[in-house]
């Protein structure tokens, strides 16, 4: 082992889950014993299980949702709570009533949401991606910074122990020098490499110029809301927006997965509205705080690694490896999820691994998700996927590909200053222009 890959390791080991966390303190924590008020904004899909999730925290006292009909599904489960379609006006007539808030919108959303509590000194929950854009991403850290709020993003499997503990043995150079991760998933689950459908009279139930939001205006159409809008670039993030703040959650805590320094995409190509079909995407990480330099690659819309780095994984009873997965190379072995989440694993070969039994456990262990935030704005640790040291940066890590994926070519980048060195086309894409009314 080489010297950098030892001191790698002991500042991992010391570290724990400091090693992401600030150890921030909120400005204005409440007593452990004292209620938290909640708002959620975004109260159906996943906002059902966030809100809930909420209530079992403390008392929803305001929902808001731009559907009419999620609205009076959500109301009749929190009773008591005050209705709102706009955001903005709830944030503005309840500032004194509202302690936290869950943000559960679509993904061009999640920032001038979230950016809008938290500068009234709200808590804030919110769904992944953390955002539509890697600056709204750096931007939200900092907010959370100026504002001593706590923060956690809805990537639920970093609580889980068994990807703390993953990351444990990786760290521990149980498989070696990781030199490659490859992520693959069976998203998209919805259509994509298509154009808009024809425009429709906007149902009395959808406010539709709430749902645009920030995004550049255009006519209501029914392949949108309310689950469509994933696949596509004004909306949405894509397949891989949608599910490696998951999938490549385990290997970012692991190896500390940030700050490429190229990406680059090959896709079944796209036409500016919907992402591509199907992608496959490498990313080069430099060596960063004794951690070798590596790759990730990801897989999306029925792609997958090729067959000799599958050998040994194992095949459900047809032969096939599981439509989602993870594997991580090293120069000693390899470690294989087939988790989402990246909670449930095992080392390859089976065979040299049949007796390890693992190191010590050097990251504490979550008392739960959502219970990590509000235990928090009780005073208590600041949650691991916090904005600012965690979520933050994942999501600049994974959106980066997107990037990519528009500009069919190779990204060099710039992470400091969040530039696309060879690609001045994708500023836009990069950092958004909103629309008038919106604002970080």
């Amino acid at each position: 082992m080489n010297n950098n890959r030892r001191d790698f390791l002991k500042v991992s080991a010391a570290a724990g889950v400091g090693f992401w966390a600030s150890n921030m303190q909120a400005a204005e924590s409440k007593s452990p014993n004292e209620q938290i008020n909640f708002a959620c904004i975004g109260v159906q899909g996943k906002g059902s299980s966030d809100s809930r999730d909420a209530s079992r925290a403390g008392n929803i006292v305001a929902i808001c949702d731009i559907d009419d009909n999620n609205l009076a599904k959500a109301a009749g489960e929190f009773e008591g709570a005050k209705k709102y379609n706009d955001y903005r006006k709830m944030l503005e007539e309840m500032d004194k009533e509202i302690d936290a808030v869950t943000v559960s919108t679509p993904d061009h959303c999640h920032a001038v949401v979230a950016a809008t509590a938290m500068k009234a000194g709200k808590h804030c929950f919110t769904q992944k991606p953390l955002t539509h854009s890697i600056y709204e991403a750096r931007r939200l850290g900092e907010i959370a910074r100026e504002n001593k709020v706590m923060t956690q993003m809805g990537n639920q499997g970093t609580s889980h122990a068994g990807l703390r503990r993953a990351a444990e043995i990786i760290q521990s150079g149980a498989i070696g020098n990781v030199q490659a991760v490859h992520v693959w998933t069976n998203r998209p689950v919805w259509p994509q490499g298509q154009g808009f459908a024809e425009v429709e009279p906007t149902p009395e139930h959808i406010h539709w110029d709430n749902f645009i939001g920030p995004a550049k205006a255009i006519d209501y159409r029914p392949d949108i809301h309310p689950f469509k809008w994933r696949g596509f670039w004004e909306f949405g993030t894509g397949a891989l927006g949608d599910m490696a703040c998951h999938t490549v959650n385990m290997p970012y805590m692991a190896l500390k997965l940030r700050d490429p320094t190229s990406v680059e995409a090959v896709t079944s190509g796209h036409n500016g509205i919907t992402y591509p079909k199907w992608s496959t995407i490498t990313f080069e990480f430099p060596e960063l705080d004794g951690r070798p330099a590596c790759q990730l690659l990801w897989y999306d819309g029925g792609k997958m690694p090729d067959n000799e780095l599958l050998d040994g994984v194992p095949r459900d009873g047809e032969g096939k490896v599981a439509s989602s997965g993870c594997l991580l190379v090293g120069d000693k072995g390899r470690l294989y999820s087939s988790s989402d989440y990246g909670a449930s694993f095992q080392l390859l070969p089976e065979a040299q691994y049949k007796d390890y039994e693992g190191p010590a456990e050097t990251i504490p262990r979550s008392p739960g998700h959502f219970k990590e935030f509000a235990d928090a704005i009780k005073g208590g640790p600041e949650p691991v996927s916090n904005f600012p040291n965690y979520a933050g940066p994942l999501t600049e890590t994974i959106l980066l590909g997107n990037l990519s994926v528009w500009a069919g070519k190779k990204i060099d980048w710039d992470a400091k200053n969040m530039v696309a060195k060879n690609a001045p086309e994708v500023a836009e894409i990069i950092k958004p222009t909103y629309r008038e009314g919106y604002s970080l």
